[in-house]
């Protein structure tokens, strides 16, 4: 079942590129959670990218950042390492937070359907209440309006 706006998100423990272990630890301020399909891939890159060039300005909103996907730890690193990102990315190899979230679902590629990440953004405020949410999101512009968005409430 997934989280409706402006319910509190349940706790969840994390393997994350952090120190982070529960996600309650994050609920002393507003965070950006972002969720998509797989670390080196052209349009995962380019938004984790968006999410870099924009770091600075969330994190004045005081703010932080933090992608998922079901790479292990090891594919997370490496991805950080290459890009230089400077947030933390979580593991869920087990697709737990991505459920939790709703965006597991059913794709199509060629005709061929498989399970995915469906590329989407959500925003909690402190306290870890789910405000606001951007399901099967398209890369240009995404960031800025998330940005705009968290501006707008900060």
């Amino acid at each position: 079942m997934a989280i409706e706006l402006g319910t509190k998100i349940p706790d969840f423990k994390t393997v994350s590129t952090s120190k982070i272990a529960q996600c309650s630890e994050l609920f002393e301020k507003p965070f950006v959670i972002f969720f998509y399909p797989k670390d080196n891939t052209k349009g995962c890159t380019v938004e984790n990218n968006d999410f870099k060039d924009r770091y600075n300005d969330f994190l004045e909103l005081g703010i932080e950042v933090i992608g998922v996907s079901k790479d292990s730890l090891k594919s997370h690193h490496n991805f950080i390492n290459k890009y230089d990102l400077p947030f933390p990315l979580i593991s869920d190899e087990d697709t737990e937070i991505c459920q939790l979230f709703d965006v597991y679902k059913e794709k199509s590629m060629y005709g061929r359907k498989y399970m995915g990440i469906e590329r989407s953004t959500f925003l909690v405020k402190k306290g870890g209440v789910l405000d606001k949410e951007w399901r099967n999101v398209k890369i240009p512009g995404h960031v800025d309006e998330v940005f705009n968005y968290a501006k707008s409430i900060a």
